[in-house]
């Protein structure tokens, strides 16, 4: 079986990349949503994770693909298409607007015309990227999707694909119980469908530090009263989900098998409570 190790990534130590991390990913997610045609519960603004970094996955634009990625090992905007055609854009301290003009600048020098809303990529301030401070969340993440996945290969219901959001910078999950919520219209999905959502987070205004969390719609009576694995609490400030703080990971002797506890111990009991 393979090994898992996780960094310590406290927020506090590495925010300003962080954030210079979100700006990138969401400027990518504006283009993939731009060109992508819809799919239900938002995957279309979503990015997905390689052994590299976080790509929109291949965009239709024509007879041409094309594809754009972050690669996290090399630190460069990675541009590739169909056709055979690769540019790159280093990762440094650019300002919002100057990655986001030399993206464009790139993407119409391949023929590809593409506008959207650039006011909050209007920063002409420089960013910080302390590249260590990548590798080290990068290290987190990789890992992580590699165990959601594992945990996703339970279910034997309908499931999303493990996703990162750009919006709020997290990786997540969400399963279906199969059944509609009660008065929502059936045919949108974003409301009808009964879920669960497995996320990790890397910090926010309701919690500081990274974090994994478990939330569920409609949240079924009963659902917070299921013991958790230790390390492990029921959040209730702010909005309800069951939390597992990331340090206690980079804490754990067998880190793999505490987060899989948690995700099952919270799934199976959701799934229960949910139950036809």
């Amino acid at each position: 079986m393979p090994t898992y190790s996780f960094p310590p990534i406290p927020l506090v130590n590495w925010e300003p990349t962080r954030n210079s991390v979100i700006v990138f990913a969401q400027v990518i997610g504006k283009v993939r949503r731009a060109l992508t045609p819809p799919q239900k519960h938002w995957w279309h603004v979503s990015l997905h994770t390689t052994s590299t970094g976080l790509t929109t996955s291949p965009i239709p634009y024509g007879q041409l693909t094309f594809t754009l990625e972050l690669d996290f090992i090399t630190h460069r905007l990675v541009f590739s298409t169909n056709q055979g055609h690769l540019a790159t854009i280093a990762l440094r301290g650019q300002s919002a607007m100057r990655f986001t003009e030399s993206l464009l600048v790139l993407l119409s020098s391949h023929g590809i015309d593409i506008e959207f809303d650039r006011e909050k990529f209007s920063d002409p301030k420089p960013l910080i990227y302390d590249i260590q401070a990548v590798s080290r969340m990068w290290a987190a993440i990789s890992q992580i999707d590699s165990i959601l996945t594992e945990f996703k290969g339970t279910f034997r219901r309908e499931s999303g694909p493990v996703v990162l959001w750009p919006h709020h910078f997290d990786l997540a999950l969400l399963w279906f119980s199969g059944r509609l919520v009660p008065d929502q219209d059936p045919e949108n999905e974003e409301y009808a469908d009964e879920q669960m959502n497995f996320g990790f987070s890397t910090g926010d205004g309701a919690i500081p530090d990274a974090y994994f969390y478990i939330t569920a719609y409609p949240l079924p009576a009963g659902l917070t009263d299921t013991a958790l694995p230790d390390g492990a609490y029921w959040q209730t400030d702010g909005f309800t989900g069951a939390i597992l703080p990331y340090q206690t990971l980079v804490e754990s002797d067998d880190p793999q098998a505490l987060l899989l506890s948690y995700l099952k111990t919270v799934h199976a009991a959701g799934k229960a409570l949910m139950a036809d």
